[in-house]
């Protein structure tokens, strides 16, 4: 039997103690996953959809958050990026296993501004900066030595200087409808609060069966 199995006590998500606000509360949530340790506390699957609802899914890594959303950046050519801008609406779960924790978030999706995606571009290690330039993300290459070549020949190109924000390479913002926070609990009687937005604004709280 594993340790996740015989676990005896688990906390509960209680209506009374939750903050009104989801964003508060996943901003509890992820400040607690962060002192925890946990190895890339970010990491989030994002699911798109075709316009005909053919589904994708895969992990990318949150960048920042607020009342207006939830921010990721990649390459707007990429699967994801032609998937969004033909179907604007996607969703996001955080899985945090150490503390029996999952969220799930739904709702529009928004390019960033170009001056947050430049600002946030230059905040990242100058090879991650030249792998931007280098990957065509999810297109079909030759080889790997192709991307190393191109690598070493930016590298070159930029010795010294600031690398520019390439155009097909930015951010988008998920603002939340729906948020879903899970907290395990014995015999799968788990705890589910679900958060919808009303249309003032305002968040309504329910309860969800396991």
């Amino acid at each position: 039997m594993s340790e996740y199995q015989e676990k005896t006590e688990l906390p509960e998500l209680s209506e009374k103690s939750v903050d009104p606000n989801p964003i508060k509360q996943f901003g509890e949530w992820f400040a607690a996953a962060v002192s925890a340790g946990l190895k890339l506390p970010n990491a989030m699957t994002l699911a798109t959809a075709t316009p005909d609802g053919e589904p994708a899914a895969r992990v990318v890594l949150l960048k920042d958050f607020d009342a207006s959303g939830f921010v990721f950046y990649t390459n707007y050519d990429s699967r994801k990026g032609r998937e969004l801008a033909a179907n604007p609406r996607a969703a996001l779960c955080f899985y945090w296993p150490e503390l029996d924790r999952q969220v799930r978030i739904s709702g529009s999706v928004t390019m960033t501004t170009h001056e947050e995606s430049e600002s946030y571009f230059h905040t990242r290690p100058l090879d991650s900066q030249f792998g931007a330039w280098v990957s065509s993300q999810s297109s079909v290459i030759q080889s790997r030595e192709m991307l190393e070549e191109k690598m070493r020949e930016l590298m070159r190109e930029y010795a010294g200087g600031e690398v520019p924000l390439p155009p097909y390479w930015g951010g988008y913002r998920l603002a939340p409808e729906v948020i879903e926070f899970w907290q395990n609990r014995l015999s799968r009687l788990h705890d589910r609060l679900r958060y919808t937005r009303q249309p003032g604004g305002d968040w309504l709280i329910e309860r969800l069966s396991p």
